[in-house]
Formats: C-alpha cells, structure tokens, sequence
C-alpha cells in the first residue's frame, strides 16, 4: 500500500456542551471534549475497572451549527474524522501542543433534546373480538421457535 490513512471513529459521551466561535464570512468552529471508556475486570482483584480518555472534537460550519443546536452534556454520538495536532505558545512563551479528532461525519446517537420531548400517548382499547397483532420484531409467546441459525 503506497498512501497512508488518518481516519479516526469513535462513539461516546460529550463531556460538555458545544462551544461555538463565529468568524467573518459566516465560517463557524465547535469544540467540545468527547469521552470514551473502556470496562475491564482486574485479573488479581477480580473488580471491574472503568478508564475514560478525554477527546478534543473539532467541528466545522453547518455540521458545529447542528451539534450547537442539538447536543448537550451527556449525549451520546458517533464520529468520524481525522486526527490533527495543533502547535501555539502558552501564556508563558512556551511552546504548547494539542491533539484534536476534526470531525467530517457525525450521527447522533442520543441526545437529551430528544429524551425531554413527550411522546403523544396512544389509548385505544381492543375490543374482545379482535386480536391484538404482534409486532414483527417479537414473539408471541404461542410461537414456536425456530432452531434456524438465522
């Protein structure tokens, strides 16, 4: 293979809300810090130990004017990007570095927005002569189950 791929995916949690920054020419830039965890048991201990690493996600124009309008702490979101790092002087003079995921495709997996809003409540009352249907992703329980591997 001759090229090289910069090609990042995570899913996880945003770790605060959307911090927007406007430029001349209707340009937008939204950062927030995404977190990832990884759960795993202690052999010697036998505890389950959780590691969260921290993300720093970029986003551009109309997709950070999205993640402003729809995102809060909390919800959860797949991202797809690049890795960049970023060089510029401290308050100090020194040299400081950080390492950023600028985010190309975006899906929003949960979000807060979404969880608040009620959902329209539906009454209805089957009568005795009709039967009430099965969705088509469950079972009745008078089905029989097939030993299908599928």
């Amino acid at each position: 293979m001759a090229g090289t791929i910069n090609k990042v995916i995570l899913i996880g949690h945003l770790g605060d809300n959307v911090k927007m920054h406007y430029f001349e020419g209707g340009n937008s830039i939204g950062r927030f810090p995404l977190a990832t965890n990884e759960t795993y048991t202690n052999k010697q201990t036998g505890d389950k130990v959780t590691t969260t690493e921290w993300h720093n996600i970029v986003v551009r124009n109309k997709l950070a004017e999205i993640c402003e309008k729809y995102l809060t702490t909390g919800d959860k979101v797949y991202c797809e990007g690049r890795i960049k790092t970023r060089q510029w002087e401290g308050e100090d003079g020194s040299k400081r570095y950080t390492t950023e995921i600028h985010v190309a495709d975006m899906t929003f997996l949960s979000t807060k927005k979404e969880l608040n809003t009620p959902q329209p409540k539906v009454e209805s009352k089957p009568s005795e002569n009709k039967q009430v249907e099965t969705p088509k992703n469950e079972t009745s329980t008078n089905e029989v189950e097939d030993d299908l591997p599928f």
